[in-house]
């Protein structure tokens, strides 16, 4: 499984990315607030993503209401870099600008996806990858594992056609709140967990590895102390 680090952060790319483990970059208008980015400043900014993870995809989201606007702005997000991914939300409006920005060649991410059938008419209208929430189902009670796996299956039964160097598209586990869904997302067989980067470093972390290394420095402290 890939791992993409969800954030629009630059310091946090560029940690992430030093770990020699990041498969590519997710990014949408709420993360970008974060940063406390600027209108003005964010196409910029998607650029010096894409800098720091050269060759990596890097989703960028359009903002976009209607087919024709999310076309033109897909247009435009995809021409600012090669690795640009075009993230567009499943809706009416997003499956045709889907289909003819995949058959243009430009990738998107489709986003906001909970369910089966979500999935499979992405798939089918050529988005590259599907991202399944699973936190927010957790936090309405529901268990977003189970609606994860389903989406795995159900796309995975079938080819799609539109990229040559994939049978289909890609599942993206999103909305990943702790190593546990990252660990079900993997067993479950997905393409792909985003994740955080306070999410990704609690992956690095276990109590017996930190209280191992605490142990190893203690001993080796008193070793030094006696040369």
């Amino acid at each position: 499984m890939k791992f993409f680090v969800d954030t629009a952060d630059l310091d946090e790319i560029k940690e992430a990315e030093s770990w020699g483990c990041l498969s590519g970059v997710t990014t949408n208008p709420s993360l970008y607030a974060k940063t406390g980015g600027k209108l003005a400043d964010f196409e910029g900014h998607m650029v010096k993503i894409c800098q720091i993870c050269e060759g990596l995809p890097v989703s960028a989201e359009s903002t976009a209401e209607t087919t024709e606007d999310m076309i033109a702005e897909g247009r435009r997000l995809a021409s600012l870099a090669p690795n640009i991914v075009v993230k567009l939300p499943i809706c009416e409006a997003s499956l045709p600008a889907m289909h003819t920005l995949a058959k243009e060649g430009i990738r998107v991410n489709c986003t906001l996806v909970f369910s089966a059938p979500q999935a499979l008419l992405a798939a089918r209208a050529g988005a590259r990858y599907i991202s399944p929430f699973v936190g927010r189902f957790d936090d309405i009670g529901d268990e977003g594992l189970d609606h994860l796996e389903e989406m795995i299956d159900a796309v995975h039964n079938y080819s799609y056609g539109y990229w040559d160097e994939e049978d289909g598209p890609e599942i993206i586990t999103a909305s990943v709140r702790t190593p546990h869904h990252v660990t079900q997302a993997a067993l479950l067989g997905a393409d792909i967990a985003t994740v955080p980067f306070g999410a990704l470093k609690k992956c690095v972390h276990h109590p017996l590895t930190d209280r191992g290394l605490e142990l190893f420095a203690a001993d080796w402290a008193k070793v030094t102390a006696e040369a």
